[in-house]
């Protein structure tokens, strides 16, 4: 009711009478008074719903001027990383090969929270190091490689992990629920607590983020990290270029060596 007050009290023409124009000119005035972008879409909403609910409600034939493309862009923040020296100070907190093995999937495989959750012990290959990422986000299968350390954690937890029925990989290990696989929030909570411990900001997706740039900063393929990653578009793994600082420093000085020793060979001739 307060945004469709601020609108009504804008409008110099009945509700009734307004056209997509002047919602136009009402974005503008939200922008001069420095609203974010999330703010005006929420004003945007309001103002949409209500011409909705006279024409569905009330049965008032007035054409909506919120068109459904009226919406402002929201500004996407970069995935954030963990440097190398917070990636040793988080896993020297941890103490239990469950855990160990948990998160180093997450940094070395790229798998999400809920990847790890769903990880059977059908689709992970030890002899030929590799996981089936089976129903990943959107619903589809992928293949991610197992590295050296963390192979030595797998193979660490396997050999200490609670007997039992499960095809899940990671069990509870305490409690009334011992032997039962390990939800979501349960994995989130192992890592909030060593976020503490490790008096760091830190997330499981944080992981994630770090695997991605660390192999661009290694001069890994862009095409192979989608892959690894599973995402369904290129331009989400290209998010990562603008963290890789590193790489972009190597390609710069590796151009810029290129440029000047060309430069200096035209002196020489002339």
């Amino acid at each position: 009711m307060n945004t469709l007050k601020h609108y009504a009290i804008w409008l110099n023409v009945p509700i009734e009478e307004a056209t997509s124009k002047h919602v136009l000119l009402y974005i503008d005035s939200l922008l001069e008074k420095r609203l974010k972008p999330k703010s005006i879409n929420c004003h945007l909403d309001s103002i949409r719903g209500f011409y909705e609910y006279l024409a569905r409600e009330e049965g008032i034939d007035i054409p909506n001027p919120v068109k459904r493309g009226y919406v402002l862009r929201l500004p996407r923040p970069l995935p954030r990383y963990v440097r190398d020296e917070d990636l040793e100070k988080f896993f020297k907190v941890i103490k239990g090969p469950r855990d160990k093995a948990m998160f180093i999937l997450m940094l070395r495989c790229g798998l999400r929270v809920e990847e790890v959750e769903n990880l059977s012990t059908r689709a992970v290959n030890l002899k030929q190091r590799k996981i089936l990422v089976q129903s990943g986000k959107g619903g589809k299968d992928r293949v991610v490689y197992i590295s050296d350390d963390a192979y030595i954690a797998l193979i660490h937890y396997l050999r200490v992990r609670s007997p039992g029925y499960s095809k899940k990989v990671f069990l509870v290990e305490k409690g009334i629920y011992k032997g039962k696989p390990i939800s979501v929030r349960g994995i989130q909570k192992r890592m909030e607590y060593y976020a503490r411990e490790a008096r760091l900001r830190i997330s499981c997706h944080h992981l994630r983020h770090t695997m991605a740039t660390q192999l661009l900063n290694a001069d890994a393929d862009l095409v192979s990290i989608q892959d690894l990653l599973g995402h369904s578009r290129i331009k989400t793994t290209q998010r990562y270029c603008k963290l890789s600082n590193r790489k972009v420093q190597r390609d710069y000085y590796k151009a810029m060596a290129t440029v000047l020793q060309r430069s200096m060979n035209g002196i020489k001739k002339t």
